[in-house]
């Protein structure tokens, strides 16, 4: 008896299917959220040198009665928009500068240096980030996107570690203990003391969220009949949509980079207390010989299914076909033209999404609008995307959703600047077909690889994708040598891997494969 036979014998898409779903799904809402809180915990306010305190009898000046901004003529700079210089300060008060027109007064002889007091912010919109915490502007402005390079290289290094510890000690016990990193790392970040601590903890933080998606995504789809499998994976999407929604909600309520941090941490411990009611996969036990705890596993699905006697007659004899245990080597030289094909999808879909998503600021919106409608256009594009996946194929739908964002984003890099709607609408549309394509992504990859190495196959393709996600923040800044030169380089990534995806092979309606004698024969 096949594993997807033995599933619809016991209930198939039943009443365990729908609470095992939901208690996996829902965590997902916080995952998303920590991914890209950069956008308001690194949010950068309009900024400028800080005024230091003084008397005007120091310079001789017969005391007035001025306002900040009128005062700040005399020490800042203003630049072409008569805006204050966010970097320099004149080396010398320019009191003459008071009684001119700023538009009309020549600045360009007069002495400046980097701001020596510091830096005074805006807070209308946030009132502590990293940013304004730990003054990651000007000669520091890097720092800012380093640190989410930091925290993907720990979903890099997660995906790397925890991925075949999966497949070796299962993916239940992995889960669990992401859990409790993801709840302790995540609460004590908020309580960094400096931007380097910040960092080590949003590292070990980025690791235990490579944990829970690798084995949610497994502890989920390995237990849903066939026919039921893209339906059920691209609910799992959905909570990811929800949760860059639920994000702009959290920052616009509390506007402090430390009390959201503990916003989105302290719910993971009720998830790490229930997961322990979640099941080991049943295929896993089954491949790794424990059949005695598989057979417990799978009547407990049948009892919570209302299939008690079905279960019942499930016994160690009944033969489940094809479970045995080959060298994850063998799988890769039989697979490995598939393989280069699935990385480079992965990589270029993370690389062009996270290129989009990490800078919101630079559309000229409110950060929370945009982050609100990047996130609604998930769920009408995820929805044509699993209706695509249904009755198209996983191969078409995963190269259009690379083809067609990734000529957006091209697109958009030669839109100027002042447009801002049009850049807004054509970044909007490029995103959402991105999210798509992880949906899709997700359930591809799965559905490539045996149940004997499908962790190890999943942490592979993820820690690809890291690589792109790692690599996106820091081509934002080729943005100081010329306009648009990022938007490049994010659309013609997942372009090229579009016409690659077109070679890979389809997988719809077919069974999960659980060993790789069963993939050998297919390639």
């Amino acid at each position: 008896m096949g594993f997807s036979d033995l599933m619809d014998s016991v209930g198939g898409l039943g009443r365990f299917q729908f609470i095992n779903s939901a208690l996996l799904i829902i965590p997902s809402i916080i995952m998303a959220s920590h991914t890209l809180m950069q956008n308001f915990s690194a949010a950068v306010p309009d900024h400028h040198c800080r005024i230091p305190n003084f008397t005007m009898s120091n310079w001789n000046i017969t005391p007035l009665a001025l306002d900040g901004q009128t005062l700040l003529k005399a020490f800042v700079p203003h630049d072409g928009k008569n805006k204050p210089s966010r970097c320099l300060q004149f080396t010398e008060p320019q009191w003459h500068l008071l009684f001119l027109n700023q538009s009309v007064a020549n600045t360009s002889g007069l002495q400046t240096e980097p701001c020596r007091y510091g830096w005074t912010y805006n807070k209308k919109e946030f009132n502590e980030t990293i940013v304004t915490e730990w003054d990651l502007v000007c000669d520091l402005r890097h720092l800012k996107q380093m640190s989410q390079t930091v925290y993907m290289g720990g979903i890099l290094a997660g995906a790397i570690i925890l991925g075949g510890l999966s497949d070796k000690f299962g993916r239940r016990r992995i889960l669990i203990f992401s859990y409790l990193k993801l709840a302790v790392s995540g609460t004590c970040t908020a309580f960094s003391p400096s931007f380097s601590v910040f960092c080590i903890l949003r590292f070990v933080t980025g690791m235990a969220i490579s944990g829970i998606i690798l084995n949610a995504v497994s502890l989920n789809l390995e237990w849903i009949p066939i026919k039921s499998r893209t339906i059920m994976g691209a609910m799992n999407s959905f909570s990811s949509s929800t949760g860059q929604i639920a994000l702009a909600g959290f920052a616009y309520v509390t506007r402090d980079w430390r009390t959201l941090q503990l916003v989105i941490s302290v719910p993971i411990f009720f998830f790490f207390f229930y997961s322990w009611w979640i099941p080991e996969s049943a295929r896993w036990l089954i491949i790794n010989k424990k059949p005695d705890e598989a057979l417990k596993q799978i009547r407990r699905v049948a009892r919570i299914n209302g299939h008690v006697k079905e279960g019942e007659a499930i016994t160690l004899e009944v033969r489940i076909s094809g479970f045995t245990i080959l060298n994850f080597f063998t799988m890769l030289s039989i697979n490995m033209l598939s393989d280069e094909k699935n990385i480079c999808k992965t990589c270029a879909t993370s690389f062009g999404f996270y290129g989009l998503v990490m800078d919101l600021q630079r559309f000229g919106v409110s950060v929370f609008l945009v982050q609100v409608i990047f996130g609604a256009i998930d769920f009408p594009a995820k929805a044509l995307c699993a209706f695509s996946m249904m009755f198209i194929g996983r191969r078409v739908t995963q190269a259009v959703l690379l083809l067609v964002p990734g000529l957006l984003i091209l697109a958009n890099a030669f839109v100027p600047y002042e447009l801002q709607t049009l850049r807004t609408t054509l970044a909007v549309l490029g995103k959402g077909m991105l999210g798509a394509s992880f949906t899709c992504i997700y359930m591809y990859t799965l559905e490539l690889y045996p149940t004997v190495i499908r962790q190890t196959g999943m942490g592979f393709g993820s820690t690809m994708a890291r690589v792109g996600s790692m690599t996106a923040p820091m081509v934002t800044m080729l943005e100081d040598y010329l306009y648009g030169l990022p938007l490049m380089v994010y659309g013609t990534l997942p372009v090229i891997a579009g016409v690659i995806a077109v070679f890979l092979p389809e997988t719809l309606n077919m069974p999960l494969p659980e060993t790789i004698d069963y993939v050998e024969a297919q390639r």
